[in-house]
């Protein structure tokens, strides 16, 4: 998050909490008792007050307080019977590559602080300020004074309404106390729902002395529970609530809601489990069949600063004459990198294209030199020009009855032969009688001659 908006977030919060703790005492209780000082009003208004304070000084102290940072040169001690973390790939302790640290147990890197945080919970954008190690609990009390002092501030407000719905016309509220009657409840209601429901979640994390990273691998290993993947596992770090309790707001149970430095470095974190050589979170062990992953010595995949020389502009095409793209065949270079299952390697000719021309300036080039498929690359992908479907059904028919044993043809017992022997004889005697009579007559003209011997 940009400074100027943390800033900005940050008198958007101030602004909530003063302005209704400050008018509904200016202009709605004060007022209602006659602007009078008096014990009554006193033993009102001192419990809110300070529950108001409380709550504004927690808020500070998690905006000004470090969550906690990686000590330079800390490295994990192997030899020690508490045990560390290690990556779930390599096995090795768990390294930040961004900071060049080693990585003591629950701790995390930060995008927006840009380094790792000591059990890291979470990036506050209302205090600008990440939730770690030494500032949770003082954010754990501010969720609770929030709750507290609006559920005063509600019964306070509602307790003036409720007087003036009375009969007694003296306790009626002018215009100016109904109207920040009606703001107080706007700014109020709406926070304690919204932050209510956000500081039931980490009441629930710190009796489990849980993190908001370690709830979400708490669900995953669930999940692979409840899949049958793995047997039930125990969250290391959960000591039973009254001892979380205290490994975060301290030993003392009075001193609880008053702001203090929790326990510990940071660094290492007493483990319910008895084995020291715990496995969290749990592996899915559908991965375990992979190879065992080596990290390269460069995060750079072509040297450091270096290009891909497999890449190429998307824009970089021959163009024809009418504007239209062509994929140039001459340098078959693929955009994919080598480690990409779909890499094809530019030696191998698996696609031969035909060369570019500009007397075949067209959208549709042809797979290969076949002339099987015609295609063309649109903006989602490339389109098969349509053919006849009469075409392709026709052939479709022809080949189902030319399909042997498919279908039975009708044979006929007697064939055609016989009655085409039978009529040839019968032309030729009716020749010889007419050209007998020809011969006794001599000779006759054209028109006595039948129409089907000229």
């Amino acid at each position: 998050m940009h400074p100027i908006l943390g800033r900005i977030a940050i008198c958007f919060v101030r602004f909530l909490i003063l302005f209704p703790a400050l008018t509904c005492q200016i202009y709605i209780i004060w007022p209602w008792y006659g602007r009078e000082l008096s014990v009554e009003l006193i033993t009102l208004l001192l419990p809110f007050n300070v529950l108001a304070v409380s709550l504004l000084w927690n808020y500070y102290l998690c905006i000004v307080t470090d969550p906690g940072e990686v000590p330079d040169g800390w490295k994990p001690d192997t030899q020690s019977s508490e045990g560390y973390e290690v990556k779930r790939l390599t096995g090795c302790p768990r390294f930040c590559r961004t900071c060049e640290k080693f990585k003591p147990p629950r701790s995390h890197h930060c995008r927006q602080c840009n380094r790792c945080v000591l059990r890291m919970d979470h990036h506050c954008p209302w205090t600008n300020n990440c939730i770690g190690h030494f500032n949770y609990g003082h954010f754990i009390r501010f969720l609770f004074y929030v709750d507290v002092t609006c559920s005063y501030h509600l019964a306070m407000v509602s307790y003036r309404v409720m007087a003036a719905s009375g009969r007694r016309y003296y306790d009626e509220p002018t215009g100016a106390e109904l109207i920040f009657i009606i703001l107080n409840y706007v700014f109020v209601i709406p926070v304690i729902l919204v932050v209510g429901g956000f500081s039931l979640y980490h009441f629930h994390s710190l009796l489990g002395n849980t993190t908001t990273i370690e709830g979400w691998e708490k669900d995953k290993a669930a999940m692979l529970r409840r899949h049958g993947k793995i047997e039930e596992v125990k969250f290391p770090y959960n000591l039973g609530a009254r001892r979380n309790i205290a490994s975060i707001l301290g030993n003392n149970p009075l001193l609880w809601c008053c702001p203090t430095v929790p326990p510990g470095t940071g660094l290492k974190y007493q483990l319910s489990v008895a084995d020291e050589h715990y496995n969290w979170p749990p592996r899915d062990p559908a991965l375990s069949n992979q190879l065992p992953f080596k990290l390269p010595d460069s995060p750079w995949t072509y040297e450091n600063g270096g290009v891909n020389p497999n890449l190429r502009p998307t824009n970089g095409q021959l163009r024809g004459v009418n504007g239209n793209r062509y994929k140039s065949t001459q340098d078959p270079d693929s955009v994919l990198p080598p480690y990409h299952p779909d890499y094809e390697d530019p030696e191998v000719d698996t696609h031969p294209g035909r060369p570019y021309s500009p007397d075949t300036d067209s959208d549709y080039s042809e797979e290969g030199y076949s002339g099987a498929v015609r295609v063309r690359r649109g903006s989602e992908g490339y389109e098969v020009r349509p053919v006849n479907r009469g075409q392709l059904f026709q052939e479709y028919v022809q080949d189902q009855i030319n399909e042997a044993g498919r279908y039975q043809v009708y044979q006929p017992e007697h064939t055609l032969e016989s009655d085409e022997d039978f009529e040839e004889d019968e032309f030729e005697e009716n020749l010889d009688e007419l050209s007998g009579e020809i011969g006794d007559a001599g000779t006759i003209l054209d028109d006595d001659v039948p129409l089907a011997l000229r």
